[in-house]
């Protein structure tokens, strides 16, 4: 037998069992794509949605995380979050006839799974599930400009009322779960990680290796700042504008004042998941540093168009109303 061709055939099992042993050990430590630039690969479409909320719900008090025979039992998913909305009118005045109907929404379709388990909240530490407010923090919080009436004018809605960022802290940070458009576009270059939110199309311009700007002026989602420990990519955001500091959704409000620093980490963990953590410290607001966690999903195709209410009659009408409210009250019509 030709001495070349065994050389080649050995070299060629060496290869094929080097091969093998490389992929069996990039399947225990885990995913290892790379970008162009030697990053961990987190580019693509991600989907935060899920039924799990902020803060944990009184009935799962002291229990972090539920079997899926229990998650089964319990019907938590996006059917029974749906009909819980239509049919719970706790807190709503009886001349309120609330939104647009349920058709719109697209809350997710069970509990956040992680590690195999499902989770009860959100909310990682303190142990607690709940937000670790301050006393009377939650009073003291306001939603509109000092001596303003709800309907006094524009300035007096929310922000994502008036489309300038997404509501319920969607585009973040920290970026939360809402009733639809929970998707996220991810796209790294070198020096940049981009992550487009859904909601709104809020861009959120992450510059790596630098340090945060001294502008004098808050930005709209803060001032974001990112390295890459090993396989996770780091990112500190703060210098958040003041009038996106009341955050809130249907199941969840939150407050993050304009000094608070917002810690997030994503972690690539296969194909289909990243790892998305997050910590904020505000100690205005809160007793102490809290923490969360939530999988993003990998979604097939593309972010689609996000129409606001930008130039139709909603935010107009809605003054006008009031305006109308006022001129029957002062001529003493009910």
């Amino acid at each position: 037998m030709n001495n070349n061709n065994n050389r080649s055939r050995i070299s060629f099992c060496l290869g094929a069992a080097g091969a093998l042993l490389c992929s069996a050990l990039a399947s225990a430590q885990g995913w290892d794509q790379r970008t162009e630039h030697g990053h961990p690969d987190l580019q693509g479409v991600w989907n935060i949605a899920t039924v799990t909320n902020l803060e944990r719900d009184a009935q799962y008090e002291g229990r972090p995380t539920l079997s899926p025979e229990e998650v089964a039992l319990i019907g938590t998913d996006g059917d029974r979050y749906l009909h819980e909305l239509r049919t719970d009118r706790s807190g709503r005045g009886d001349g309120d006839v609330g939104g647009y109907n349920t058709f719109w929404m697209d809350p997710g379709e069970q509990m956040a799974m992680i590690d195999g388990e499902f989770r009860t909240s959100i909310i990682v530490d303190p142990a607690d599930g709940r937000l670790p407010l301050r006393e009377g923090a939650r009073s003291s919080i306001r939603t509109r400009p000092a001596g303003m009436g709800a309907f006094d004018g524009p300035e007096a809605r929310g922000v994502g009322e008036r489309c300038l960022v997404g509501f319920g802290s969607s585009g973040g940070p920290p970026m939360l779960p809402v009733l639809y458009n929970n998707h996220s576009r991810i796209v790294q270059t070198r020096d940049y990680v981009m992550i487009l939110a859904e909601m709104n199309h809020d861009a959120r311009i992450i510059r790596l290796n630098d340090e945060h700007l001294d502008i004098g002026y808050p930005k709209w989602l803060g001032d974001s700042v990112g390295h890459y420990e090993d396989d996770t990519l780091v990112v500190k955001t703060t210098n958040f504008d003041p009038r996106e500091a009341p955050r809130g959704s249907l199941r969840h409000f939150l407050y993050i004042s304009p000094h608070a620093m917002v810690t997030e980490r994503f972690t690539r963990m296969d194909e289909d998941t990243i790892l998305y953590q997050f910590e904020v410290d505000d100690p205005d607001t809160y007793t102490q540093v809290w923490k969360g966690e939530l999988p993003m999903n990998a979604a097939d195709g593309r972010l689609h168009e996000y129409a606001c209410h930008e130039g139709n009659y909603a935010l107009p009408g809605i003054l006008a109303g009031a305006r109308q409210a006022e001129h029957r009250e002062a001529q003493g019509q009910e």
